[in-house]
């Protein structure tokens, strides 16, 4: 981590960050009054996405489908799988509470970053102290990749965009598996809710 002055913010982003359970003892140890910020979505969108990574580099791993169950057919979900686990935010956040708290924490909707990236930013800026200074000027959605893009108000270059790893194609998952694994996260979203006092409207998306 570099030093920082008086008048500066130093920023570090790790996605594992999160669900390693080393993690908050070791930066509470570092900086207790460090001020986190944690990006979440839907987490069966966000086990498809993590899916839709790895069979980019690893084309011969199996179909998600055979991934997400240890028993497809008593439909028991495979929680140990990384891309599943991962989605257990009420689990990995009660980690995070022993040592920080939730005042610390400013929770970012990934939903809500893609619709409306300007008024997320607008949270992230006031958590941290800062004058909003970006806005919606600074955003261009990109119809292709699906997601929004940074530029500079000033500048009639070409938005700065996430490269070709981003904005992937899902593959076609079987609905009944999509079904099962929005019932298997449901009591742990609920959980994370009320943990957080947010609520982040993944059931209202399953219903859709």
């Amino acid at each position: 981590m570099p030093s920082t002055l008086e008048g500066q913010i130093t920023m570090e982003k790790t996605p594992s960050y999160f669900v390693t359970n080393s993690a908050p003892k070791r930066i509470h140890s570092m900086a207790r009054d460090i001020k986190l910020i944690i990006v979440v979505r839907n987490p069966v969108t966000r086990a498809i996405s993590d899916y839709t990574q790895t069979l980019s580099k690893k084309p011969e791993i199996p179909t998600f489908e055979v991934l997400a169950f240890k028993n497809r057919t008593l439909g028991l979900i495979d929680a140990s799988w990384s891309a599943l686990r991962i989605g257990i935010y009420a689990l990995h956040l009660e980690s995070w509470l022993q040592y920080f708290p939730l005042a610390q924490m400013h929770f970012v909707s990934g939903e809500r970053l893609i619709v409306d990236p300007a008024g997320e930013m607008a949270k992230v800026q006031d958590f941290l102290g800062l004058k909003r200074i970006v806005t919606d000027k600074h955003f261009y959605f990109n119809k292709t990749k699906g997601f929004p893009c940074l530029k500079k108000p000033e500048d009639s270059s070409t938005p700065r965009c996430l490269g070709k790893s981003k904005g992937r194609t899902h593959p076609r998952i079987d609905p009944d598996v999509i079904f099962r694994l929005h019932k298997f996260y449901k009591p742990f979203n609920m959980m994370f809710y009320q943990m957080t006092g947010q609520n982040f409207g993944w059931e209202q998306e399953d219903r859709q």
